[in-house]
């Protein structure tokens, strides 16, 4: 065992001095600072993959609109050809509009999607039903849960759909629709859950006095995440329909996944501040030990150790505390981000709402450690930490043996 690394792991023995509590001070610091940040890392990208997860499932992953407005005749004819292109797994022909929806004197405002009955299925995936099946034929409509809340709507139910058309035609009136709600979904995400009800073309038709026509045609892809297929399906729609707009799903909802990529970043380069602090530590640990360690530093050097020898003995015992409190800090954040939900849970019994729906949009704390975000981190806070090792071991190492020696 060279000398260097003896004299830093001899020095690190526990023992009952001040320079022991100290170090272990030092160590747990470096420990909380990387288990902080692998936490809050893992959860910003599980919040992205929820979110992508989400969106994915319940939006079109491309929307074809009139490039001049209007509407899109003619839309089914126009769906088979989509079908056509090589990884678009779905097509289906959609009437979007903002209603007033009315259930015993409860009023809200949500989007209504008008789809194919024969298609949605295979557009929306929206498998978790809280109540019913998901069926929009004739006059049936499916909203999310959190809206069937606020309406105070049960399976069953029938729902008055007030038309916008009667903001915008004098001479002419919109009688509301009487639908009848056949299920209730849960996608998991606010925004869908209480914001958006389902119906056919007929009926969002009839809502807005139109006899044919669509306002966008929604696809679906195989992988929309991959983004080398999905930039080739993309091109080959926009050669298919030249006249008209073509929108991906990151076009749609880059303001959100933008935000996301930010708020990560912000958020890390901030927490980096806590490990800082405990490379800080660390290195007072350093000074207070060739302080109390002055008179053996003499010894060594007058027995003929090089300084060299001398400095990498301190290196070395910084570099091994931050090792230490880097492995038990990756340790200790997989071991609370596997039970995260537990200790949500148990926060909620005890009053304390940690992660309330209503404020983040999700049902529970998404996570997803990523292997090299991990590796980044830990080989930061060692490199780092080596270098704040420096200081103090070249102060013992310029030590003159005669003077420390007399200092004893």
């Amino acid at each position: 065992m060279p000398f260097s690394l003896f004299l830093a792991l001899k020095y690190l023995k526990p023992k009952r001095s001040f320079t022991s509590v100290v170090t272990l001070i030092s160590v747990i610091g470096v420990v909380l600072g990387v288990a902080i940040i692998i936490i809050v890392r893992a959860v910003m990208t599980g919040f992205g993959d929820m979110w992508h997860e989400k969106i994915l499932d319940f939006k079109p992953h491309i929307t074809i609109t009139p490039g001049g407005g209007g509407v899109i005749e003619k839309e089914e004819a126009l769906c088979q050809r989509m079908e056509q292109v090589p990884g678009v797994i779905a097509a289906s022909p959609g009437l979007e509009m903002r209603v007033l929806v009315e259930h015993r004197r409860h009023v809200v405002a949500p989007l209504i999607v008008g789809t194919d009955p024969q298609r949605a299925k295979r557009v929306m995936k929206l498998d978790r039903m809280a109540a019913g099946e998901f069926n929009v034929e004739g006059d049936s409509v499916v909203l999310g849960v959190d809206l069937a809340g606020e309406l105070g709507v049960a399976l069953g139910d029938d729902i008055l759909v007030y038309s916008p058309m009667n903001l915008v035609t004098k001479d002419e009136v919109f009688f509301p629709e009487r639908l009848k709600v056949t299920g209730i979904f849960d996608s998991g995400q606010r925004d869908f859950d209480s914001g958006f009800i389902i119906t056919s073309i007929a009926v969002a038709r009839d809502l807005m006095g139109m006899r044919s026509g669509v306002y966008s045609v929604h696809l679906k892809v195989q992988d929309p995440q991959n983004l080398a297929k999905f930039n080739k399906i993309v091109s080959d729609v926009r050669m298919l329909v030249p006249f008209y707009n073509v929108r991906t799903w990151q076009e749609v909802d880059s303001q959100l996944f933008n935000a996301l990529a930010v708020e990560k970043n912000m958020m890390v380069i901030l927490l980096m501040f806590i490990t800082v602090v405990a490379i800080f530590c660390v290195t007072n640990t350093l000074i207070v030990l060739t302080v109390q360690k002055t008179d053996e530093i003499g010894l060594l050097k007058a027995l003929g150790f090089s300084s060299r020898q001398v400095m990498m003995a301190f290196v070395l015992h910084g570099w091994i505390q931050c090792l230490i409190g880097t492995l038990l800090g990756i340790g200790a954040a997989y071991l609370i981000l596997e039970n995260l939900q537990g200790f949500v849970a148990l926060l909620a019994r005890l009053g304390v709402e940690v992660f309330p729906k209503d404020v983040y949009g999700l049902a529970q704390i998404p996570w997803r450690v990523v292997p090299r975000e991990v590796v980044d981190v830990a080989v930061s806070v060692i490199l780092f930490c080596t270098v704040a090792s420096f200081l103090p071991a070249w102060r013992a190492a310029r030590m003159d043996p005669v003077t420390a020696l007399r200092k004893e």
